[in-house]
């Protein structure tokens, strides 16, 4: 996996404004070594608790706009909370984590660094934030609004009306049915077959 080391100074071009300093003092305070990597699809951020005498290890994907790379940053900022207060002796995304992972959430919250969108959708988290950043599907789709690169002709699947025909990325036609919880099953038009896509799929939409 290919990975860029960034001087904190480089740090400022992927938060929103308002955030870096206190971001900085963070990984000051608690020795992170951060590391910007490339896009990965299974994750948006990781965190690895120091051995052997080593540092805190915070990976974020570089492709984030600055919002969400902030959140990813505040979840995984999170884990070295709760490790350095817990170490292994609670569950990774427990109820500790989450306490730890609401207030620091709440204190960027109160620094009016989001758009009111974003800053709504974050107070639901703040209530009982998901496992994954993956899956707080409500907040990622606000987030994915500011993105700055979009997609020419496509839209998350969770923005199309049920019956809607759409090509995936594969090119294979697909009919969007009814949403399960936090997946959406859609059947297959060529084979008839029923295949659940997660809400934040980008598809393009076939128009009649």
């Amino acid at each position: 996996m290919a990975k860029v080391e960034h001087p904190l100074q480089a740090l400022r071009n992927y938060l929103p404004d308002g955030s870096f300093e206190p971001v900085v003092q963070l990984i000051n305070q608690y020795k992170v070594h951060l590391t910007v990597t490339k896009a990965r699809k299974s994750v948006l951020g990781d965190y690895r608790h120091p051995a052997l005498g080593a540092n805190h290890k915070i990976t974020v994907n570089g492709n984030l706009n600055k919002y969400e790379f902030l959140i990813t940053l505040l979840h995984e900022l999170a884990h070295l909370l709760c490790f350095e207060q817990y170490k292994n002796r609670v569950d990774a995304h427990g109820k500790e984590w989450k306490n730890i992972y609401s207030s620091l959430l709440a204190q960027f919250i109160r620094m009016e660094l989001f758009p009111v969108d974003i800053k709504k959708s974050l107070q639901r988290t703040l209530l009982n934030p998901a496992a994954t950043a993956n899956g707080e599907t409500a907040l990622l789709l606000v987030l994915r609004k500011y993105d700055s690169v979009k997609k020419e002709g496509y839209s998350f699947i969770a923005h199309i009306a049920e019956g809607t025909l759409f090509e995936s990325l594969k090119g294979r036609i697909f009919k969007r049915g009814k949403k399960r919880r936090i997946r959406i099953e859609c059947v297959e038009v060529a084979t008839g077959q029923v295949y659940s896509f997660s809400a934040l799929t980008e598809v393009k939409v076939i128009h009649p």
